[in-house]
C-alpha cells in the first residue's frame, strides 16, 4: 500500500506526452514487467481492475466460438459468461478429465477453469485439463485470483489465459491483471492497454500490485496452520469440505452440523474472528453455495459452512484461538439441540 500512496504523490497520466506523463509510463511499465516476472509470464500483461474484469475481456473476447465453464466457477465467470455451457464436477469438486473430453469433442472451446475454488480451497489438474483443450483445438482460462506466484508453474506453462488479482495478495483493491499468452486469441477494442482495455492506467494501483507481490507468502507455514485446523475440526465433530482432495493451503471450507453459517458468522464475529460463508463476493446473501450443490452437497448441509482462510500475518496462536471458539460455538449448539 506505500507504494501505491507514494505513486499518488507523483502521478500523472501514463498516456500524456508531457515528461510526467513520461516518467509515469516508465514507472507503468516497469510495474507490468514485475507482475509478469512474478506469476513467471512471458506473454503479455493486460492491466485491469481486478480479476473479475479480466475473466470478463477473455470471456467475452476470446476467439473460440463457443463457452464452457466448470459448474464450480465464481460468480464472476458466471455472470460473464451466461450462455455457457457447464462441465460438471465430481464430489471432490474435480474436474473429470475423461467427461471433459467427452464434452469437448473436438469443439474448438474456451474453457474457464479456476486454479483453486475460493469456498473449499479445491485445485484444480491444470496441465491435464490443458492437454485435453489444447488437443480439441481449444483455449484454456485459468482464474488464478487466490494463486500465489510461483505456486503453480503448470498454470504459466499451459494456460491461454490467466486472470490475476492483487487484493488476493495483499495489494491495493481495484486493481488486477490479464495475461495474454498470443494477443491473436483475443478481440481488440482500443483505447489503452495496447487497445485491450479503455481506460485511464491506474498507476498507483500497478505499482502498489508490483509491490505486494515481492512480498513473500510463507505458504508452507500456511499449509501447516491449515492441517491443525483440519485436524481439531475433525476431532471436534466437524466436517472438512472435499478432504482428499488437491487444495490450496490457505483456504478451508468446515461443516458444524446442526447450526447455520449465518448463525456461526455472528458468534465468530462477537469473538473478533473473521470467516465467511461461501466465497468473499457472495456471502453477503446467505444463498445456498452452488459449488456445494455442484457437488452434491444438500441445501441443509451447505447451510451449515463456513470458509476460513489465512494470510501472511495469522499466526499458530490465530488457529488455536479459532480452535476453541470452534469448540465452545459447537458445544452450545448441540446442548441447544439436546
Amino acid at each position: 500500500m506505500a507504494a501505491a500512496a507514494e505513486a499518488m504523490t507523483h502521478w500523472a497520466n501514463p498516456s500524456s506526452p508531457h515528461a510526467e506523463g513520461r516518467a509515469a509510463r516508465a514507472a507503468l511499465e516497469a510495474a507490468r514487467a514485475r507482475i509478469a516476472s512474478a506469476y513467471g509470464w512471458s506473454g503479455e500483461t493486460i492491466l485491469t481492475s481486478g480479476a473479475s474484469e479480466a475473466l470478463a475481456i477473455a470471456l467475452g473476447r476470446g476467439v473460440a466460438a463457443r463457452r464452457l465453464i466448470s459448474a464450480v466457477e465464481h460468480d464472476a465467470v458466471i455472470r460473464a459468461a451466461p450462455t455457457a455451457d457447464v462441465l460438471r464436477v465430481g464430489t471432490d469438486g474435480l474436474i473429470d478429465s475423461a467427461n471433459l473430453q467427452r464434452v469437448l469433442a473436438g469443439q474448438p472451446t474456451l474453457l474457464a477453469a479456476q486454479w483453486c475454488n475460493s469456498e473449499t480451497g479445491v485445485r484444480q489438474p491444470i496441465a491435464a485439463i490443458a492437454g485435453i483443450v489444447h488437443a480439441a483445438g481449444g483455449l484454456l482460462l485459468v482464474d488464478a485470483a487466490q494463486m500465489p506466484p510461483g505456486a503453480d508453474a503448470d498454470v504459466a506453462h499451459h494456460a491461454d489465459f490467466i486472470a490475476i488479482s492483487a487484493h488476493k495478495r495483499g495489494g491495493p483493491p481495484g486493481v488486477g491483471a490479464l495475461l495474454v499468452r498470443d494477443v491473436a486469441t483475443l478481440s481488440p477494442t482500443g483505447g489503452q492497454e495496447r487497445g485491450y482495455r479503455s481506460g485511464t492506467e491506474n498507476l498507483p494501483g500497478a505499482l502498489g500490485f508490483a509491490a505486494a507481490l515481492a512480498a513473500p507468502e510463507d505458504v508452507a507455514a500456511m499449509s501447516l496452520l491449515r492441517a491443525t485446523l483440519d485436524d481439531a475440526i475433525t476431532r471436534s465433530g466437524g466436517q472438512i469440505v472435499a478432504p482428499a482432495a488437491p487444495r490450496h493451503p490457505a483456504i478451508g471450507s468446515y461443516r458444524m452440523p446442526g447450526l447455520g453459517a449465518a448463525t456461526q458468522l455472528i458468534r465468530f464475529d462477537m469473538a473478533g474472528i473473521a470467516v465467511s460463508a461461501g466465497s468473499a463476493c457472495s456471502s453477503g446473501s446467505m444463498k445456498p453455495s452452488h459449488v456445494l450443490g455442484a457437488m452434491g452437497w444438500s441445501v441443509e448441509a451447505s447451510r451449515e459452512v463456513v470458509r476460513v482462510s489465512f494470510g501472511r500475518s495469522t499466526s499458530a496462536a490465530d488457529v488455536d484461538r479459532f480452535i476453541k471458539e470452534w469448540r465452545a460455538i459447537s458445544r452450545a449448539a448441540r446442548a441447544f439441540a439436546a
